[in-house]
């Protein structure tokens, strides 16, 4: 398992929060996802054997968010 810490921004509310796990939390390989709203992070631990890195950016992003 890996872990990653991304910076993403457009983050606002509950409903961004449970737009993120959901959206990220459903894709096979991802075991955990932590959105920490108050400091615009999202902390993602997955198998990089079924996703990787540029995967798991492309989902947020193609949720509407932007990653820095």
């Amino acid at each position: 398992m890996k872990t990653i810490d991304l910076k993403v921004s457009g983050m606002s509310c509950g409903h961004c929060v449970s737009s993120i796990e959901t959206g990220v939390g459903n894709m096979d390989g991802v075991d955990e996802v932590h959105v920490k709203l108050d400091e615009g992070r999202v902390t993602i631990t997955f198998d990089s054997d079924q996703v990787n890195k540029g995967m798991l950016k492309l989902t947020i992003e193609d949720l509407g968010y932007d990653i820095q």
